[in-house]
């Protein structure tokens, strides 16, 4: 299963943690597909990404979220992997 697929089964605190022990070996197996590849730029990603994120949901036709859930916080630590 994907990254991508695995986040959109987010459902649980138990899935959140199953996916970041995903993205983590994704890190350590395809380190040079990732846009961010040190905590401090990851990190800072991971704000951008969230001050922008009511854009990615209006591209995406869907309303941005208003209570968060495990998945949305899978979507924001994916999302970091590659946003600028």
């Amino acid at each position: 299963m994907t990254l991508d697929e695995q986040v959109e089964k987010i459902r649980s605190q138990q899935d959140f943690i199953l996916f970041v022990k995903a993205l983590a070996e994704d890190f350590k197996q395809n380190k040079d597909q990732w846009e961010n590849q040190n905590i401090s730029a990851y990190l800072e990603t991971i704000g951008a990404w969230v001050a922008d994120m009511d854009g990615y949901y209006a591209n995406m036709g869907q309303p941005p979220p208003q209570n968060p859930s495990w998945r949305l916080f899978g979507q924001i630590l994916l999302a970091a992997k590659i946003y600028e």
